[in-house]
């Protein structure tokens, strides 16, 4: 019986390898939202808006996912996010930290984990879920809320405030507030 020659033999096992091959694919991703756009570590950044300087951003880990149909961006801070927004003087006007942050279509903040916000004013506004929209000027939630000033301690179940933290409504609220002592008057 005689043998194969080596040529030979590569050609006819080449043959047999190539055919009958399965294409493994996967299926395509259906919407543009969910692709991840660009990932960041490290971040220490400032931010502008209409020229002006008004954000410090300060992350771990930044996502940026495509808008689909045209709409914008959104962003995911899965290892925490500190802010600070400044004045026109660039003063900061406002502190926010948060163990996890996502910014919704360039529209709505949404703060969870251990929240902390300081405004203007030094009060002090802790929670584990705050949400802002930054068309409505707003902020809310529907957690516990513990907030305190310089004047009183304040706690309750809800939460609405505009945009500075400034003027906002505590529901199902509790607090301590100190009181000074009158002196009778004599008559």
């Amino acid at each position: 019986m005689r043998s194969l020659s080596p040529v030979l033999l590569f050609l006819l096992l080449l043959s047999f390898s190539c055919s009958g091959e399965v294409e493994h694919l996967a299926e395509p991703v259906a919407g543009k939202d969910s692709l991840l756009f660009m990932h960041s570590t490290g971040i220490n950044t400032l931010i502008s808006d209409s020229g002006m300087m008004r954000y410090h951003l300060v992350a771990e880990e930044w996502d940026i996912y495509n808008g689909s149909n045209g709409e914008p961006p959104s962003w995911k801070f899965m290892k925490g996010l500190l802010m600070e927004r400044f004045d026109e003087k660039f003063h900061t006007d406002l502190f926010v930290q948060s163990d996890t942050a996502y910014l919704h279509k360039q529209q709505l903040w949404e703060l969870r984990g251990r929240v902390l916000i300081r405004n203007v004013n030094g009060d002090v506004f802790r929670t584990e879920e705050l949400f802002w929209d930054l068309n409505k000027h707003e902020m809310w939630n529907t957690q516990y809320m513990h907030i305190t000033t310089p004047e009183r301690e304040l706690e309750g179940d809800e939460f609405h405030s505009n945009e500075q933290m400034t003027r906002y409504t505590v529901f199902n609220s509790a607090g301590t507030f100190p009181v000074t002592e009158i002196e009778p008057t004599r008559q």
